[in-house]
């Protein structure tokens, strides 16, 4: 069963960047959508940015301008770049890849934490 393994995440200060990382532990085939998602104690999980097969990305409102998403098809990786990071970022962060097949995948998530 492949898995996705999220890294990147840690204690920062406001203000601060982090980068988050997404990988496969083995082959997935025909991915047409990667996304990243958070999750607050007490709330919904929420999604904070999408890229699909063509490039294109697109991003809560809550993030635009700070944070954004890449990937390395080569890899299968995908990234998300956070800048600016305020303590209403703080969540635990998941990733998450969908195949044209509507196969779903996800990370076990890593923990963000904004807090001076």
């Amino acid at each position: 069963q492949v898995q996705l393994v999220e890294s990147g995440g840690g204690l920062v200060q406001p203000g601060g960047s982090l980068r988050l990382s997404c990988a496969p532990s083995g082959s997935i085939f025909s991915i047409y959508t990667m996304a990243w998602y958070r999750q607050s104690p007490g709330k919904q999980r929420e999604l904070v940015a999408t890229i699909i097969s063509d490039g294109t990305t697109n991003y809560a409102d809550s993030v635009k301008g700070r944070f954004t998403i890449s990937r390395d098809s080569s890899k299968n990786t995908l990234y998300l770049q956070m800048n600016g990071l305020k303590p209403e970022d703080t969540a635990v962060y998941y990733c998450q890849y969908i195949t044209t097949w509507n196969r779903n995948y996800w990370g076990q998530g890593t923990q963000v934490t904004v807090s001076s």
